[in-house]
């Protein structure tokens, strides 16, 4: 059995923030196909906006977002100025309905500095209908915080703040290019308190160069110390012929899948301990937190930010590469700053890349969200179709599914999936048996499960 394990722990598998995932978009659908898609959601839509900054001022060489270095300004003001563009675009296609959600990601949000941030969201409360608005967060790099940036954000609105440590060993940040002391993530959380953005989450990793799971449980402790809210525990993804600066990360370092498994474990029996809850795969909440009780009540949501407690009808991507989902399909914006930035200047969108979902898309999406966010899915009650019927319609899924009841990561009820504690690492292999697109022998496009 344990080889089996191991055997899954090799196996690479999509993250399931979408479905169909990236690797099925095409160009088929491009700026005018998003443009109708837009046009045609209800006016009593609510949306969720996500605004990208593909900008950092150093390289971290664990890092596969969508970003570059830059060292002048110049190129981050015009391409706040497209940003600016393109949320005029939407204002005139689905401008003033109601946003339940915002989130600034990247690369670095904050480089854009306080005046450009305050620009842009004063556009998105012209445009947008705020009445609703739940959550307004960002994702920061601890060692840019100061206290006018908190100022300036606590002031535009912002009530979450996501901070990178991921380990706070010396010698693994070392091999990752991201020096930071604990001390100076402690005064970027201070900071951020004293500004009144309370809700603060920490993003740690596993499976970084020279790690040890003493170092990890050392980290967590000192994390903890800093009373986040929540706690998100990422696998590194080494993905070289995809991001080629993580060439210069030393693969000897690297643990391998069991001992990746064994960190993992160790982090998540310690968060545990400490009173978080685990949510979904991969992130821990306290109980009193927003995505716990998204969790307890079966309303948590899966997007490209992860785990989510969104309940918006889309979710409108703003910025180069960000990726749009709406109920007829996903699209995606240039990842080239430059062809990005030469759209929205002739008045166009941007997008580039994207899908079309059809009925059974909108289905296995269903399941798989169900999967990665409560650990269970009734087929019957999913697609509402007969139990003979949706027997049939899944008969090789459900042979599939065999090798993971016997190994004791699933139970079977008739045609309900619970996935076990031992089997919630494995939930993405597990939700990988639903998706028809993924071919099986083509794992080695993705990160390992574990």
């Amino acid at each position: 059995m344990k080889e089996n394990l191991y055997n899954l722990m090799e196996r690479g598998v999509p993250r399931y923030t979408s479905y169909p995932t990236a690797p099925q978009f095409s160009p088929a659908i491009g700026a005018e196909k998003y443009r109708i898609w837009l046009s045609q959601l209800p006016v009593d839509a609510k949306l969720s906006i996500y605004l990208h900054v593909p900008y950092c001022s150093q390289l971290c060489l664990y890092c596969g977002c969508h970003t570059k270095i830059v060292r002048r300004y110049d190129p981050i003001e015009r391409y706040a100025n497209s940003l600016l563009k393109e949320l005029a675009l939407l204002g005139e296609t689905v401008g003033r309905r109601k946003v339940v959600h915002i989130h600034w990601g990247g690369g670095t949000p904050s480089i854009l500095g306080s005046e450009k941030l305050t620009q842009l969201a004063g556009s998105l409360q012209e445009i947008f209908d705020h009445s609703d608005l739940c959550e307004h967060a960002i994702e920061l790099d601890p060692r840019h915080v100061t206290r006018p940036l908190a100022q300036s954000l606590a002031a535009m609105g912002v009530n979450r703040a996501s901070l990178g440590v991921q380990d706070f060993s010396s010698v693994v940040q070392l091999a990752i290019g991201r020096v930071q002391s604990f001390e100076t993530v402690q005064d970027a959380v201070q900071q951020l308190r004293d500004a009144g953005i309370n809700r603060i989450n920490l993003d740690l990793m596993y499976g970084l160069p020279f790690q040890l799971i003493p170092d990890l449980q050392h980290t967590i402790k000192l994390a903890h110390s800093l009373k986040p809210d929540r706690v998100a525990v990422f696998g590194y993804a080494h993905v070289p012929w995809f991001k080629k600066h993580q060439r210069l990360i030393d693969e000897d370092s690297l643990p391998n899948s069991s001992q990746r498994f064994e960190q993992f474990q160790a982090m998540r029996e310690q968060l545990i301990s400490l009173g978080y809850e685990q949510i979904g795969f991969d992130h821990f909440a306290l109980p009193n937190d927003s995505l716990a009780r998204a969790a307890n009540t079966r309303k948590l949501r899966r997007n490209f930010q992860g785990y989510s407690t969104n309940e918006g009808d889309a979710l409108i991507g703003v910025g180069a590469s960000a990726i749009s989902a709406l109920p007829y399909g996903f699209a995606q914006n240039s990842p080239d700053i430059p062809s990005y930035a030469y759209a929205i200047e002739n008045g166009c969108f941007a997008t580039v890349k994207g899908v079309e979902l059809s009925k059974d898309d909108h289905l296995r999406g269903a399941i798989i969200e169900h999967l990665m966010c409560g650990m269970d899915v009734d087929l019957q009650a999913v697609t509402q179709r007969p139990h003979k019927e949706c027997l049939n319609d899944f008969a090789t899924e459900i042979n599939e599914l065999q090798s993971f009841k016997e190994t004791g990561l699933i139970k079977m009820d008739g045609l309900r999936i619970t996935v076990t504690e031992k089997g919630r690492p494995f939930v993405r292999l597990i939700a990988a048996v639903f998706d028809s697109y993924l071919q099986r022998n083509a794992s080695g496009r993705y990160s390992k499960a574990i």
